[in-house]
């Protein structure tokens, strides 16, 4: 069972969080538990670092918001113990997770289970620290934002556990933002890869690389609402999802939290493209959409991609020296957004894709850049007009609530 930070926010839902695992201990089963940093303490730990020193050390930042965690774990565990329940609170490190690569993004190398195995069989529920694990030498590192999930995930792997309870404010995955869309419906069942390209268009339900290592070891997620008793949507392989292999739309997503660079006036000649990528490549600098436009009569082009926008500065910096060896320059646009297709067989199927254009056109909303596969279909627009074309997009593929 995962519970994020909104479902371990106050006292109150601590002790709803724990009532939950509690009545399940009752049921005879074993009980791990990953918490989160309660409500908003990363962000505050991150804005208080940045209050101190505006680039820090990232080993020391880990060191920072790693204690968000083990504050959720510490209470958690409290609440168990005082309503009668035995429980034990662990670390990242403490329960064998070990990590590798760079301090802030992190990936798990290793778990070892066998702290988690004794206390589980000592009868206790055990509380677990998500979003971290240890480095070589006792370094603590965390997994990147939403690792909790990956946390979660990884145990239930290790612990040969078929099924990840996550909990969070929502009560499900839905055909779009709820908050935006208020038509949107939960969906029951959507398949891993769907999933996966959601998490990859912007949607915040779960972090996309656990969602690749619950694909890889057969893991059935359970997204679920903390507050609410019914049932939430199910994360399954793609066989027992029960859809038709004709082309269909599952779910929108809209992304805020990205911006555009460009390269431009680009020498249109072997290599080229790749000497930009490994710029970004070399800081791990994350992009998507990557766009190469035909070459002018003056044999340049333009060569434009997507980032997160917490790496934008990085970025533009990263690019900036490239882009003088090849006499070029780099354009920035921060008040884009992206909206995303997610469903099955589109690349067989222009319908789909034909859809959206004509619907953003009728909107009157331009497109800057446009991605397409067999999954999703992304298109980046001005930030002003995102959620009209969410809300558009969603009547005119007729994913709404039946009346």
């Amino acid at each position: 069972m995962k519970f994020g930070g909104t479902s371990v926010a106050d006292p109150e839902k601590i002790q709803r969080a724990a009532d939950r695992a509690i009545a399940e201990r009752r049921r005879g089963r074993g009980v791990v538990v990953v918490v989160s940093a309660p409500g908003e303490m990363t962000d505050e730990l991150l804005n208080l670092a940045e209050r101190v020193c505006p680039e820090p050390a990232e080993r020391e930042l880990d060191q920072l918001i790693s204690t968000g965690e083990q504050v959720g774990i510490s209470l958690f565990s409290m609440a168990c113990i005082a309503k009668g329940a035995p429980a034990i609170s662990l670390t990242g490190p403490q329960a064998g997770i070990e990590a590798g690569g760079d301090y802030t993004r992190a990936q798990i190398v290793r778990i070892r289970p066998g702290k988690i195995i004794k206390e589980i069989k000592a009868g206790k529920i055990v509380a677990v620290a998500g979003f971290q694990g240890a480095m070589t030498a006792g370094e603590v590192a965390t997994l990147g934002r939403g690792g909790s999930d990956l946390t979660a995930v990884a145990l239930a792997c290790a612990l040969k556990s078929k099924t990840c309870e996550i909990f969070s404010d929502v009560k499900g995955v839905y055909t779009a933002d709820p908050r935006i869309v208020f038509e949107a419906k939960k969906l029951s069942k959507i398949s891993f890869k769907e999933m996966l390209e959601l998490a990859g268009a912007g949607a915040q339900v779960m972090q996309a690389r656990s969602l690749e290592v619950a694909s890889e070891y057969g893991i059935r997620i359970h997204v679920r609402s903390a507050f609410h008793p019914q049932a939430g949507t199910w994360i399954v392989p793609r066989e027992n999802n029960h859809m038709l292999e004709k082309a269909q739309v599952s779910a929108l997503a809209l992304d805020k939290n990205e911006v555009r660079l460009s390269v431009v006036d680009v020498p249109d000649r072997p290599g080229v493209a790749a000497e930009i990528l490994s710029v970004l490549a070399s800081q791990a600098i994350p992009v998507d959409m990557i766009i190469q436009s035909a070459p002018t009569h003056s044999g340049v082009n333009a060569i434009s991609f997507m980032t997160p926008r917490s790496f934008a500065a990085k970025a533009k910096e990263a690019l900036a020296s490239a882009a003088k060896r090849l006499k070029a320059r780099v354009d920035i646009h921060e008040h884009v957004a992206k909206i995303s297709a997610v469903g099955t067989g589109f690349r067989h199927h222009p319908e789909v894709a034909a859809r959206m254009f004509e619907t953003l056109a009728a909107n009157k909303i331009n497109i800057h850049m446009i991605v397409a596969s067999d999954l999703r279909i992304s298109c980046i627009v001005d930030a002003k007009h995102g959620e009209t074309a969410l809300r558009a997009l969603h009547r005119a593929y007729g994913l709404g609530r039946k009346k």
